[in-house]
């Protein structure tokens, strides 16, 4: 048997809503939310994108009215040297052409005496372009001797200075082992001449053992007369210095014809 129990009645009574509704247009002006970005002024209606707004004319007045980046010469207050008084790059690193030049003439003549006040004022800059340009013309016969070059040259400076240091007794007069290697390399002129016209010679001839022979004659007699005139004691010994340069010229005629 089932039991009934009463249940009351469930009314539902219109309320009012928990949210918020928008007002209807027209009705009350509502803050805008937290999030909205604000809006633009009339004055930047026109243009949409205000933090690239720019006035063309205003930018150009700027620029002419500011002061040039370069006023006058380099110094403080416009005091100093200009760029038309600065010396030739070749000047400020020490490179003298003009001295070069007249070193390479007076070695040229193969007849002339060397004029060793010249030689006096050592710089490698010439006996560098030297030593290249025979480097070169090696190359082009299919030999690359740049290392071996710049180390016999080194050793035969070396050699050079030591036999005088030994024939001397101390006394060398102007000669330091910086202006040795000076002599050495531009007494390398002939040899490089040699090594150019060793590209037009058959190898394994006579005729190029005689060429050889008379540029090694000439590179020592330069190289003998210059170290002779340079030590104090040079002429004393000239057949000794004489036969030291014979020996470094010979070598370097050897690595062109072999």
């Amino acid at each position: 048997m089932a039991k009934e129990f009463p249940v009351p009645p469930v009314v539902f009574t219109p309320s009012t809503p928990t949210h918020r509704r928008h007002p209807a247009p027209g009705v009350g002006a509502s803050p805008p939310p937290a999030f909205a970005p604000p809006r633009p002024s009339t004055s930047s209606a026109a243009n949409p994108l205000p933090f690239m707004s720019f006035d063309v004319s205003a930018a150009a007045a700027s620029s002419s009215s500011a002061p040039p980046l370069y006023a006058g010469p380099i110094g403080v207050g416009g005091s100093g040297a200009s760029f038309e008084d600065e010396p030739p790059l070749l000047e400020e690193l020490g490179i003298n052409t003009r001295q070069i030049w007249r070193k390479t003439i007076s070695i040229l003549h193969p007849l002339r005496s060397a004029d060793p006040s010249l030689h006096a004022d050592a710089d490698l800059s010439g006996p560098f372009l030297f030593l290249l340009s025979f480097g070169l013309f090696q190359l082009l016969a299919g030999k690359f001797h740049f290392g071996i070059v710049l180390g016999w040259v080194t050793v035969a400076s070396l050699f050079l200075y030591f036999v005088f240091s030994m024939l001397s007794g101390g006394r060398r007069g102007d000669l330091d082992l910086y202006r040795c290697v000076s002599l050495v390399g531009y007494c390398m002129l002939p040899m490089v001449i040699f090594s150019a016209v060793s590209l037009f010679l058959p190898r394994g001839g006579g005729l190029i053992f005689g060429v050889g022979m008379a540029f090694v004659l000439w590179s020592t007699r330069v190289c003998t007369k210059l170290l002779a005139e340079l030590a104090s004691s040079g002429d004393e010994h000239r057949g000794l210095i004489a036969y030291a340069c014979w020996l470094v010229y010979m070598l370097f005629s050897l690595l062109v014809i072999f």
